[in-house]
């Protein structure tokens, strides 16, 4: 059994590869655009990496701008480049796994901001993870456990839990992961990071009341990944459970990751929403273009 499971994991891999291989890239960057005072700015990076602008403060979520991840070949270009990005306050990471916690994209952020800014940002980290990020140059490393809260000027970060794992190789499996609510200037966001469907949507509505959700809507398939992964079917559910006024998708067809098409996440999540009639508060957003709240 152990040898089936290696061969259909290793012949998974190859189409993956082959098809990452195969796929021409495309996508444009942009220049970041800033949020006027008292607006919430939000920018899809590419994969689940955005740039927020609210309550005074800059900060980027689960950065890679990496053109490959290991074998696999981005298929969308970064929305934005490091260079382009104004001050950093902070740079928060969900979970340790690669294409969330990438070390070259995080330590490339915090020397650019150095050389280009003066000072490097603070990075946020779930609680196990500081091992992993100490060395890569930023000021200082912030460890929070689920519902801890950590005061950066007049925005409020607050860890979220969510069903899925937080191990950076097979062995460590003591490290967290999960997501964050950012509430300040009279906006408040969520990055639900990587999860399954949970009945914790309904408690971080209840006690954190985000007006926007960043939810993952790709790597559902096969079935058996739902476990750990949210379907576009399962991220409406959770957008209808936490209450929010808006929904902007993520974690789609930057990487190859599982073995439904590229583009069907985004139609599965537009026609649900539809089904809903809520497809006027779902927004899927184009790498590097700046939606204002």
């Amino acid at each position: 059994m152990l040898n089936i499971n290696i061969s259909t994991k290793a012949g998974q891999l190859s189409r993956l590869v082959q098809h990452s291989t195969m796929t021409r890239r495309t996508g444009r960057t942009y220049r970041p655009v800033l949020a006027s005072p008292g607006q919430l700015g939000v920018t899809f990076i590419g994969h689940s990496s955005f740039f927020l602008q609210l309550g005074g403060i800059s900060v980027v979520v689960d950065p890679i701008f990496a053109p490959w991840l290991f074998v696999l070949k981005r298929l969308r270009r970064p929305g934005l480049r490091i260079q382009d990005l104004p001050p950093l306050d902070a740079v928060l990471v969900t979970h340790a796994h690669f294409d969330h916690l990438h070390r070259p994209s995080l330590r490339a952020l915090a020397r650019a901001s150095r050389i280009n800014h003066g000072r490097a940002p603070l990075l946020i980290v779930p609680s196990n993870v500081t091992d992993l990020v100490f060395d890569l140059g930023f000021e200082r490393v912030v460890e929070l456990k689920w519902w801890e809260e950590f005061q950066l000027g007049k925005t409020r970060i607050t860890a979220t839990p969510a069903r899925h794992w937080g191990a950076r190789v097979i062995h460590d499996m003591h490290r967290g992961y999960g997501g964050y609510v950012l509430n300040g200037g009279g906006h408040s966001i969520y990055h639900s990071g990587d999860t399954a469907y949970f009945d914790g949507f309904t408690e971080i509505g209840e006690r954190l009341h985000p007006e926007v959700a960043l939810l993952p809507v790709g790597a559902y398939h096969p079935e058996s990944f739902r476990a750990v992964h949210t379907s576009p079917e399962d991220a409406l559910r959770a957008f209808i459970d936490l209450r929010a006024a808006h929904m902007i998708p993520m974690h789609f067809g930057t990487f190859k990751l599982s073995q439904e098409p590229l583009d069907e996440p985004i139609q599965r999540l537009v026609a649900g929403a539809r089904r809903l009639g809520i497809e006027d508060r779902v927004h899927v957003l184009e790498e590097g273009v700046a939606r204002f709240f």
